[in-house]
């Protein structure tokens, strides 16, 4: 919860200050998929997933990332050709295997240390960006204010296409977590 910072602009002598009434170590786990299909609008499904889990978990396993590819099958209505980074959580025994058993679903494998080439990393500098110089007065707070962030880029596919044009990869599904 410690907040990201920012340039700002401030009266000339008045420093701005970003007041934190004190430092947490819980957080926020995301997972997002950016959509294309051609004649379409670009798409943005992202599962959030709080650090106290009753699993006890404080990132996605691989069963998080199996049900969010179930559900953005489901909503797609079609196959998907998968791109995705080295995560340890996606090269798992069971995830491979869930790839393995699905038809519909083709995994590519990004090379190591290729953010330029994920289209989710745009999508989480557009979130840190708006969520930058913010002291969040709790964690609900930081839940909420992700969340409103990620449901306006959803519905502005044109931060989407830019985050897709930024990579050259333009007809693929991909999928990152932060």
């Amino acid at each position: 919860m410690t907040p990201p910072t920012a340039r700002t602009w401030s009266k000339q002598g008045r420093t701005p200050v970003v007041v934190v009434r004190g430092r947490s170590r819980r957080r926020l786990s995301v997972a997002a998929l950016v959509c294309y299909k051609p004649g379409e609008r670009s798409r943005l499904i992202y599962r959030p997933a709080p650090d106290r889990r009753a699993d006890g978990r404080k990132s996605f396993a691989w069963t998080d990332y199996r049900d969010l590819l179930t559900v953005a099958h489901a909503q797609l209505g079609g196959p998907i050709v998968l791109v995705w980074d080295n995560l340890n959580t996606h090269l798992t025994g069971g995830m491979k295997q869930f790839i393995a058993d699905r038809y519909w679903l083709t995994v590519i494998q990004l090379p190591a240390y290729a953010p330029q080439l994920n289209p989710v990393e745009g999508i989480w500098s557009l979130v840190r960006r708006d969520l930058a110089n913010t002291a969040f007065a709790d964690p609900e707070h930081l839940f909420a204010a992700v969340r409103r962030n990620l449901r306006e880029i959803q519905y502005r596919p044109g931060l989407i296409n830019g985050a897709l044009a930024g990579t050259g990869l333009a007809s693929i599904t991909v999928l990152g977590g932060n």
